[in-house]
């Protein structure tokens, strides 16, 4: 499996987290939390002490990864999502973080098994732990003045189980999509197309025979449909029509979505 397949196996997985994790800040605080998966580590967080949690998977997708927590920017993240009572000594950040993980990893169970199958999940606060060679997915979120930044790492074996499940799946668990208010900016972009009535190989001796009244045959039968392209990809079919003494084109098929050229 190479680094690109794990990687985007690893943000699917990630990009779910965050939604359960954020889902269960905001169910809890009332608040929403914007949590996102980042493109690089920031530093900021170096040298604060690392609070870390065993994430494991059973079923449909078996397998375990790592939270990496910083122990100021949790118990900052604690105090807003869970003031203490008064007269009430306060959590330790890692117990208190435990309870929102807990109830985290419950939606992503839920949301797993709707897609891929039954799956049971665990999370326990753990110490001492070795992350070398693990791929690393960074997650940060900026909440008025409360900043929070972890680290997810991913074994081996929960990879490949995610990348089995993506193959056999369609790798549904986040699909692109082109927002409306995006494509509005370019709907006056012309674009060139072209109508194919067939096409057939010809050896370089042919060609160069050419001459005026030669008759070229193609590989498309009369009754067969006309091809619409947009830069070499087929959007439509139909039949020839005259407009105004023009050739046109009535469609009659449109094998894809067009929008899902754009995206390829």
């Amino acid at each position: 499996m190479n680094y690109e397949a794990k990687k985007k196996c690893a943000n699917l997985f990630a990009a779910e987290f965050v939604k359960c994790f954020g889902d269960s800040l905001a169910s809890a605080t009332g608040t929403p939390w914007p949590i996102q998966v980042m493109d690089t580590t920031d530093a900021a967080a170096n040298g604060a002490t690392q609070i870390h949690f065993r994430l494991s998977m059973e079923g449909a997708i078996s397998g375990e990864c790592f939270a990496e927590f910083y122990e100021p920017q949790v118990a900052d993240l604690v105090a807003k999502a869970s003031p203490a009572q008064e007269n009430d000594p306060a959590p330790a950040p890692g117990d208190a973080l435990l309870g929102f993980l807990a109830t985290t990893m419950e939606g992503l169970s839920h949301c797993i098994t709707t897609k891929f199958g039954p799956v049971s999940v665990k999370v326990e606060k753990v110490a001492g732990l070795a992350f070398g060679g693990m791929l690393v997915v960074p997650l940060a979120m900026i909440q008025d003045s409360a900043k929070l930044q972890a680290l997810l790492y991913f074994s081996d074996p929960l990879l490949e189980a995610l990348l089995a499940t993506e193959v056999g799946a369609a790798c549904d668990m986040k699909q692109p999509t082109i927002l409306p208010k995006n494509l509005k900016l370019v709907m006056d972009v012309e674009l060139n197309v072209s109508l194919r009535f067939g096409q057939r190989t010809m050896a370089l001796r042919e060609v160069l025979e050419l001459a005026s009244g030669t008759v070229v045959e193609l590989d498309r039968l009369v009754d067969e449909p006309i091809e619409l392209l947009l830069d070499g990809k087929l959007i439509a079919r139909g039949e020839a029509v005259v407009v105004d003494g023009n050739y046109g084109l009535r469609v009659t098929e449109i094998p894809h979505p067009v929008t899902t050229h754009f995206l390829n």
